[in-house]
């Protein structure tokens, strides 16, 4: 069998698995307009939802339309947003995406991931779960570093690079699927299966592939 046809085999059981475990995929992070919801996702690069979901529980009382992060003042966006990585980064895409939004989308967020991506600080993985999240569109797999971690974990993908793994996965995963993938397994990876070295022979998914207990993942 090839190499190849190991790696859908794995995969389906791997999502037939996720499908059960989290019918209903979705983001824990709290926002109540579409682009809050991009900013919050823009603001989780290498922080914890619960960081993210700490800071905007204030920020989205005072800004909720793109129009209103637009006219933010940069330094004091800042302040607001310092608690988190790479905070003064965030602040300027954020209020640079939203004068976009603002101004050529009359306060929407474009709906394809060719648009989204056109957008400062919004890369392949933001625009795929901002389209997943908010409109049920799946136009490719978002790969962050819990999906990363486990297509290493079951040998589903040989590369390293995030955007180069979702291609990976979205050719050995039906599109029908795809909207499983990032939520179950950041859910997974959070409360069943978490990165540091553990025993996780009794994991479910590690029933699945046995030989993913000695594959634990060097970023």
């Amino acid at each position: 069998m090839s190499k190849e046809r190991e790696r859908r085999i794995r995969a389906r059981k791997i999502v037939a698995y996720l499908k059960k475990a989290y019918p209903k995929p979705k983001s824990e992070l709290k926002y109540r307009t579409p682009f809050q919801f991009l900013v919050a996702v823009v603001m989780s690069a290498q922080c914890t939802d619960k960081a993210v979901n700490r800071v905007t529980a204030t920020l989205f009382k005072k800004y909720k339309k793109p129009s209103r992060f637009a006219d933010a003042q940069p330094r004091a966006f800042e302040r607001e947003l310092s608690s988190i990585p790479f905070f003064r980064n965030k602040a300027k895409h954020i209020i640079a995406a939203a004068k976009i939004v603002s101004h050529k989308y009359n306060d929407r967020l474009p709906r394809t991931a060719k648009d989204l991506q056109r957008l400062p600080g919004v890369g392949y993985k933001t625009a795929h779960v901002v389209l997943g999240e908010l409109y049920d569109i799946w136009e490719g797999i978002p790969t962050d570093t819990h999906v990363k971690r486990f297509a290493y974990r079951f040998d589903l993908s040989d590369h390293r690079d995030l955007k180069k793994i979702s291609h990976d996965l979205e050719r050995i995963i039906p599109k029908k699927n795809w909207k499983y993938v990032n939520n179950g397994l950041i859910r997974y990876g959070r409360y069943v299966c978490p990165a540091r070295p553990h025993d996780c022979l009794a994991h479910p998914l590690t029933k699945l592939w046995s030989p993913a207990v000695k594959r634990w993942h060097k970023a």
